[in-house]
């Protein structure tokens, strides 16, 4: 650790315990309601969710971007550790990325794109690094059950990601209220589909998460 960084970690302040639980109340509380209502919530809900004041949420973040960006980085972060934690714990790849696929699901990871497109900054270097860690902990439990054989080899981590987005992602003001209960049987249809032996010759080629950041 280099004496730059030193000094810039003793410079960032100790939040106390009960701060701390304000913090990640709020996160929380805005993850929720852009879930359910989009990322132009009035911070005045997001603040009763969490059961703090408004004053509090601006003790913790200067204005809405600073906090949809911590929100992206906790989405990102708890999809990350879902990752981990299949491929180190369960026997059978497949089983890993079934389980990793619906506890993504779970986590609602389909919001990260309306939070991504709402003005962040999407070369901070924290969004790049926790993004980073996303990418690499999907492409080694997907790897992993390549090696095995029973994942099919023509998908990439781009094409696994668009699944999960499009089949988690919020519908705020839509008629389809009871969409969510219909989530897990739509992602085990999907996952069917990676199995081996393949079924069919998908047309193009597997999609990359690179491929996607740099769409047009």
């Amino acid at each position: 650790m280099t004496a730059d960084t030193m000094t810039a970690k003793s410079a960032q302040p100790r939040l106390r315990a009960d701060a701390l639980r304000n913090r990640e109340r709020i996160v929380a509380a805005a993850r929720e309601v852009i879930v359910e209502s989009g990322a132009h919530i009035p911070l005045d809900e997001i603040a009763r969710r969490a059961g703090v004041g408004n004053a509090t949420i601006y003790r913790h973040f200067t204005d809405r971007r600073e906090l949809i960006h911590h929100v992206a980085l906790s989405v990102m972060s708890c999809v990350a550790d879902q990752a981990e934690s299949a491929l180190a714990e369960e026997d059978d790849t497949f089983s890993a990325l079934r389980r990793f696929v619906h506890a993504a699901a779970d986590e609602h990871i389909g919001a990260l794109c309306l939070l991504l497109s709402d003005g962040l900054d999407k070369e901070h270097p924290d969004l790049i690094a926790t993004r980073d860690r996303l990418a690499d902990a999907v492409e080694a439990l997907m790897g992993a059950a390549k090696a095995d054989g029973k994942l099919r080899t023509d998908i990439g981590v781009g094409d696994l990601m668009v699944a999960l987005n499009q089949l988690t992602r919020p519908l705020p003001g839509s008629a389809c209220v009871d969409f969510e209960p219909f989530v897990h049987r739509h992602l085990q249809l999907f996952l069917d589909g990676l199995h081996t032996p393949a079924r069919s010759e998908l047309p193009g080629k597997s999609v990359t998460l690179e491929d996607l950041q740099h769409r047009p």
